[in-house]
C-alpha cells in the first residue's frame, strides 16, 4: 500500500477517512438476541412491526362516547355504561344514550366521537353536552401511530433508549444484531507505566490505552486490551500476531511518527500493507493505516490529545462502518463568535479544545480552554467541543466568527 500524501505532502482529513471507509466493509456475522441485551448493538436486518400501534381505537380524553346525531343542545343523554383502559364496554348501547369512557379506553362499536369531560354537564337523568362533536373527535385510530408490516427500524441502526422501548410496545423479544467488533489495542514504550502503580524516573502514565478503550466500549466494541508492550522487537512482534489472529481491528498508540527508528513500523512493514501518513490536521499529524493478515489496523499518535483527536475523528466513522452503524453521522458543525483570541499558523485544520455555552443575550459563543498543546490532557475534561479553524486559516481574534463541532457522545462530560 503506498504511502498517500497531497502537494504539500500532508493528507487531508477527509482524503484519509475517505481513503479508510472506501476499503472496509462491515462484519457479516450476524445473531439473534434478546431484547434486554441488545443495548448499544446495531440491527442487522430492517424490523416491522408486527402489530398496529394502537392495535385498536381508543379515546384520547376522559369523557363520554357518543353517536354524533344524537347530540344536540337540548338532548341529554343517559350514561349506558363505562369503559376504562384494560375494561372495554361489552353491554347493550341503547339508541339516545352516551357511555362514560376513560383515556386509552377502547372505543365501542358504534360510537363516532368522545366529548370530553369538560364539555359535559352532569345532570340527574344524564348529561346534556355544550359543543356539537365531529365525527372521530378524540379518537386514536387503530394504526394511527404506526401500521402493521411497517419499517419502525431500518438495518444498521443503533438500538438505545429510543429505540428499544420502541420495540419492546410492539410485542418485539428478539432482535437480528451485527455481532460485537473485535477491537485488539496495546500501547508501546519503556517510558509508560499502568495506571495506579508508582511512576519511576522518565516514566509517564499510559494515558493512551486508558482513553481508547473507554472509546472503543462506549462504541459496543468487544476489547481485547495486550497491555504495555516494552520497545522490544520480540515482544512488539508477538502482540502484534496475537492481536491479528484475535481481532477484526487492531489499534496501537505511539510509534507511528514518520521518519522515528522504532520496531513498529519495521514489523507492520513486514507484517503487513500499512500507510504511514502525515496529516493536514493539529494534533494528531501521524497517523497509520491499513492491513494486517486477517484484521484492520489503526496506529494513533504517542501524544494523548493527539491519540484522542485522530480516535474520534477517523476510528470512530471506520469502526461505525465496520460495526454495520450505516446511520452513524459525523459530528455537527455551526458558526459562532469566539470570544478568545486563537493561536494559529496557515498549514493544518486545527482542532482546538474550547467551551460552547449561551450569553446573556440568549446566543452561542464560544471560548478556548487555554493552552491547546497536544500533551494537555485535561483540555478535554475542561471542553465541550472542538474549535475547528480551516488550515489555511491564521491567528483569530476575539470576536471573529468561527466553526464549532461539539463533541458527540464518546467525550461528553
Amino acid at each position: 500500500m503506498d504511502c498517500c500524501s497531497t502537494t504539500s505532502n500532508l493528507l487531508t482529513l477527509d482524503q484519509a477517512l475517505n481513503k479508510m471507509l472506501s476499503q472496509v466493509e462491515t462484519v457479516s456475522q450476524t445473531e439473534q438476541i434478546d431484547l434486554a441485551q441488545a443495548a448499544g448493538r446495531i440491527t442487522a436486518q430492517s424490523v416491522t412491526s408486527p402489530l398496529d400501534v394502537p392495535p385498536f381505537a381508543n379515546s384520547a380524553m376522559d369523557g363520554y362516547a357518543v353517536r354524533v346525531n344524537e347530540v344536540t343542545e337540548s338532548a341529554v343523554l343517559a350514561v349506558a355504561g363505562k369503559a376504562f383502559a384494560g375494561q372495554p364496554f361489552h353491554g347493550e348501547w341503547p339508541v339516545g344514550t352516551c357511555l362514560r369512557i376513560m383515556t386509552g379506553a377502547p372505543v365501542p362499536a358504534g360510537a363516532q366521537a368522545v366529548i370530553m369531560q369538560e364539555q359535559a354537564e352532569v345532570q340527574d337523568n344524564g348529561v346534556r353536552f355544550t359543543h356539537r362533536p365531529k365525527a372521530g373527535q378524540n379518537i386514536r385510530l387503530a394504526g394511527e401511530d404506526i401500521q402493521q408490516g411497517a419499517e419502525v427500524l431500518v438495518a444498521g441502526s443503533r438500538l438505545g433508549a429510543a429505540q428499544l422501548p420502541l420495540l419492546a410496545s410492539l410485542g418485539v423479544s428478539q432482535v437480528s444484531v451485527y455481532r460485537r467488533l473485535k477491537v485488539a489495542l496495546f500501547s508501546t514504550g519503556d517510558e509508560l507505566q499502568p495506571i495506579g502503580q508508582p511512576l519511576q524516573d522518565g516514566q509517564i502514565y499510559d494515558t493512551n490505552r486508558f482513553t481508547v478503550r473507554l472509546m472503543l466500549e462506549q462504541m459496543g466494541c468487544e476489547v481485547i486490551d495486550l497491555g504495555i508492550i516494552r520497545d522490544d522487537e520480540t515482544a512488539i512482534r508477538d502482540a502484534f500476531d496475537s492481536a491479528n489472529r484475535q481481532a477484526d481491528l487492531v489499534i496501537s498508540s505511539g510509534g507511528v511518527s514518520v521518519g522515528e527508528a522504532d520496531y513498529t513500523k519495521q514489523i507492520l512493514d513486514n507484517q503487513g500493507q500499512i500507510s504511514f501518513w502525515k496529516l493536514a490536521i493539529k494534533p494528531g499529524k501521524p497517523f497509520a493505516f491499513g492491513r494486517l493478515s486477517q484484521s484492520w489496523f489503526c496506529g494513533l499518535p504517542g501524544n494523548p490529545v493527539s491519540a484522542a483527536l485522530t480516535f474520534y475523528q477517523l476510528v470512530q466513522p471506520l469502526i461505525a462502518k465496520l460495526s454495520g452503524y450505516s446511520q452513524w453521522q459525523k459530528p455537527r458543525q455551526q458558526r459562532v463568535k469566539t470570544t478568545s483570541s486563537l493561536k494559529k499558523t496557515p498549514g493544518r485544520l486545527d482542532f482546538q479544545r474550547g467551551i460552547l455555552s449561551t450569553n446573556s443575550q440568549g446566543e452561542l459563543e464560544v471560548r478556548t480552554t487555554g493552552h491547546q498543546g497536544s500533551h494537555v490532557f485535561s483540555s478535554f475534561s475542561q471542553a465541550n467541543c472542538f474549535i475547528v479553524l480551516e488550515q489555511d486559516r491564521a491567528a483569530v481574534a476575539a470576536g471573529e466568527w468561527v466553526t464549532v463541532e461539539p463533541f458527540n457522545s464518546l467525550l461528553e462530560s
